[in-house]
């Protein structure tokens, strides 16, 4: 008979689970976090969340997925509780208009959403960070995963001494025991749980500060700091732009961003402390083809868009995507100037026409959208809705639509309501053909663009259509994305002259022409030269293979050069050096071992990558090769993952 009331009472609860806001609001959550066996992946607490029950009930919840160990309290007592491997469910009789506070304690070993990186690897990069976005909090802290749930969160976390722990908010303290540390962070607003954030790793870090007084934190790994420059080139700049453009001061006590070995993205908006993907910290002449500015911009624009107000669900993703991805394109545009800012904008739309013609194409409030119509077609939304309304109404409009929602959640007409009141405009048609269809009007997206001389002047330039004119483009002043149009139309009658272009145009150059006649080998052997490892990497394939004969000579000349942080021109110099036959014969073995070892776990995925591509290509993964990639079929990254197991296919 216990068994079949309990039976009962689980049915209930799994009924009412999608109701729960009804009956109970959480407010604060206190956390201590203490791991005993990193080695194992292992994470321990207990939190304290003070709740108020807003009607009678008999059960409230917590999510915990897999969470293998759980103890709960309400107050001084224990309380009884189910753990079904999706929940804590806790049973009690709550009375409406009180107060509470509900205490858990847990243990578990996630296999999402916290990931333990390099361990099992004694001279590895060993971290420990968090994802929420799209893999739930709840799987290494008991919370709740609705976004519409806002609480403020309060992390502790234990940890040796010798490594750094950065969390959501402002370090109040820390305290010492034995060889371990204790970090206390503080919020002091609420957030959805998606959004809290833990990084663990040795770093050092430096701070600049905003006219507006808040401390912006930029980590960094000891080894990189002639990095820290060139990686976080312009985020003041940037973060000063934001808070003024927006209108809104920013939210947070300050800002906080950690590079992180194997991230599952580019980078992730958890409140006040930014996770971006370590490929993005670059010298200098990286700087030139890949930089952190977008990223950076684009994960500080959610702080308010995202963070601040959150959409109520993914029918409205493009309130925090397409805001965050416009507002980043109008930090660049202050950097780098009005043609960045237009050529972005028409590289969007390309994007977004292929897509169409693919019969791809989604409306920007289909919560099933791909990442492009949420991106980037909702980045086009929002300039064209400011072309129609005027920059004074607009602006206006994103004011009063984030003091409004702060700390909520909105839905799309929250936005559009106060567009209309600030413009005096009807917006329903505009919503219809923008938001509401498949559609993306790439006519109109073309008028507008044609608005900047620097786009029609790329549209004029047309070497199929006027030949003759195309001998005098790449002497001529258009800008370097019109050349390089040129040069992709015309790769076989570049001349001498046209390699004096600047490095963008050299670079297009080296990427279209692989064989490289004779009349223009030394010209072409001067990109080696230039402060680009894009153009360096495609010239030194292109050198390699046009001319055999001195293949060693162009090895020499690169002998040593890394590229960035996916090694991606030493790879390709050792793949050229072990199949170029009388090039170092003596050193074979060396660089094929050192080819072979960054396939190991020890290394990035983007590392680890490049050497599989290239081993696989010179027919040399041989069995320690193909055990590396039975283990990188398992790794935490799933494009990863899923280019081991299509190179597993080949044979």
């Amino acid at each position: 008979m216990k068994n079949l009331l309990l039976l009962f009472f689980l049915l209930f609860v799994c009924f009412a689970i999608s109701q729960q806001s009804e009956y109970v609001d959480f407010n604060t959550a206190e956390v201590e976090l203490n791991f005993n066996d990193v080695n194992k992946g292992q994470v321990a607490g207990k939190v304290l969340y003070k709740y108020d029950i807003l009607k009678d009930v008999d059960s409230i919840y917590v999510d915990a997925r897999n969470i293998y160990h759980s103890e709960t309290s309400i107050g001084d007592g224990v309380c009884e509780h189910i753990n079904n491997g999706k929940h804590i469910i806790v049973k009690n009789e709550f009375k409406a208009n009180t107060s509470g506070e509900l205490l858990i304690s847990w243990m578990t070993f996630p296999k999402k959403a916290m990931y333990f990186i390099d361990w099992d690897y004694e001279d590895g990069n060993k971290q420990i960070w968090t994802q929420g976005q799209g893999k739930y909090t709840s799987n290494w802290l008991p919370s709740i995963d609705d976004m519409n749930d806002k609480i403020e969160f309060d992390l502790s976390v234990t940890f040796h001494k010798d490594y750094e722990v950065i969390s959501n908010g402002k370090l109040t303290s820390t305290d010492d025991y034995h060889g371990a540390k204790k970090w206390h962070y503080d919020m002091q607003k609420p957030m959805s749980s998606y959004l809290v954030a833990l990084a663990i790793g040795k770093y050092n870090k430096k701070v600049e500060y905003s006219k507006s007084g808040i401390p912006i934190e930029m980590y960094y790994y000891p080894e990189d700091s002639l990095k820290f420059e060139p990686t976080y080139r312009y985020t003041k700049h940037m973060f000063d732009f934001l808070e003024e453009e927006i209108g809104v001061p920013y939210p947070w006590q300050n800002y906080k961003q950690v590079p992180v070995k194997d991230f599952l993205y580019a980078g992730m908006e958890n409140t006040s402390t930014t996770i971006f993907s370590d490929a993005f910290v670059v010298d200098s002449i990286a700087f030139v083809d890949k930089n952190y500015v977008n990223v950076n911009a684009h994960e500080l624009a959610h702080q308010w868009f995202g963070d601040l107000v959150t959409e109520t669900s993914g029918t409205h993703h493009w309130l925090q995507e397409g805001f965050a991805t416009y507002y980043a394109l109008l930090a660049e545009r202050e950097v780098f100037g009005d043609n960045y800012y237009y050529w972005r904008l028409y590289e969007y739309a390309q994007e977004l026409l292929e897509q169409h013609k693919a019969r791809q194409s989604t409306a920007l409030l289909d919560p099933k959208s791909s990442s492009t119509t949420f991106y980037k077609k909702g980045a086009w939304v929002l300039h064209i809705l400011r072309e129609k309304v005027g920059d004074e109404a607009f602006k206006t409009a994103v004011k009063n639509y984030l003091n409004k929602n702060q700390f909520k959640n909105v839905e799309t007409d929250d936005f559009i309501n106060e567009i209309e009141q600030a413009s005096g405009q009807d917006l329903d048609t505009f919503v219809d053909v923008w938001l509401e269809t498949k559609k993306f009007h790439y006519d109109a997206a073309l008028e507008s663009l044609k608005k900047s001389v620097f786009i029609q002047e790329y549209l004029m330039v047309d070497c199929e259509a006027y030949t003759s004119k195309c001998k005098q483009y790449l002497s001529s002043g258009i800008s370097d994305e019109a050349k390089a149009k040129v040069i992709s139309q015309m790769p076989n009658r570049l001349q001498k002259e046209d390699f004096k272009n600047p490095v963008k145009v050299r670079q297009a150059i080296a990427k279209t022409l692989y064989k490289v006649p004779e009349t223009l080998k030394k010209e072409y052997e001067t990109l080696l030269d230039d402060k680009s490892y894009l153009t360096v990497e495609a010239a030194l394939f292109g050198l390699w293979n046009s001319f055999p004969e001195e293949q060693n000579k162009y090895l020499e000349t690169t002998k040593g050069i890394q590229g960035f942080n996916d090694k991606n021109i030493r790879i390709l110099w050792l793949t050229l050096a072990l199949v170029t036959d009388d090039f170092e014969p003596e050193n074979d073995e060396l660089y094929f071992k050192e080819l072979l070892d960054y396939t190991s776990p020890k290394y990035g995925f983007e590392i680890r990558q490049n050497a599989f591509r290239y081993l696989m290509w010179i027919s040399s993964c041989g069995e320690e090769c193909q055990e590396n990639l039975k283990q990188a079929t398992k790794h935490h990254n799933w494009q990863f993952s899923k280019f081991a197991k299509e190179m597993l296919k080949v044979k």
